[in-house]
């Protein structure tokens, strides 16, 4: 015959007393861990991530293994800037092409809303105007008829020209798909530092 546990026995345990002793030997760190992993999700969204370079697209400034920090919080204060550095999702040209949401993408700001982009002669010129590129591994070796940059999208293009899928090849960047500004080169060491 089975008796109920006498539960005022000094040697029985019940279970709230153990969970509040585990709570009180490991919830302190439950807690931080829990705030850390937030806060770092927090910040990856919406304020800098770190991304690689996978590709040689913006050579010679930007080299395969290079990692860079993206932050994301000034174009919100502002639009990007001809020069720029950005990283952003591929947009739906490339997506019909087969690249992810996933495979971000980075190059230069070139062309701005509103502007008229041409590449002839070796050279890119905005607005009839020769950009000035002291940044490129070398002189474009196509021709581009000229194009009207439309209202909330830019015209992007790799460093390295003649080695770059940008929208010389597949059209124009929507604003929307933007991650963010590549601001800061972390590694390798001996090339620490901003990028323009």
């Amino acid at each position: 015959m089975k008796t109920n546990p006498d539960k005022s026995h000094p040697d029985s345990i019940s279970p709230q007393p153990l969970l509040a002793q585990w709570w009180e030997k490991w919830g302190e760190n439950i807690k931080i861990l829990v705030l850390a992993l937030g806060l770092a999700f927090f910040i990856r969204t919406f304020i800098a991530e770190p991304r690689y370079i996978p590709s040689g697209s913006m050579l010679p400034t930007l080299e395969i293994g290079d990692r860079l920090i993206v932050e994301k919080i000034s174009y919100y204060a502002h639009p990007p800037q001809r020069g720029d550095i950005i990283v952003f999702v591929p947009p739906q040209q490339l997506q019909d092409q087969g690249f992810g949401t996933d495979q971000a993408f980075i190059k230069r700001v070139i062309g701005l809303p509103g502007d008229t982009v041409e590449v002839k002669s070796g050279r890119v010129f905005i607005n009839q105007q020769l950009l000035t590129e002291s940044y490129i591994a070398e002189a474009p070796n196509y021709l581009m008829s000229p194009m009207v940059v439309p209202p909330a999208e830019l015209f992007v293009m790799g460093d390295n020209r003649n080695n770059s899928n940008d929208s010389h090849v597949w059209g124009f960047l929507p604003n929307a798909n933007i991650i963010g500004h590549a601001c800061f080169r972390f590694w390798p060491l001996e090339r620490l530092g901003g990028m323009r």
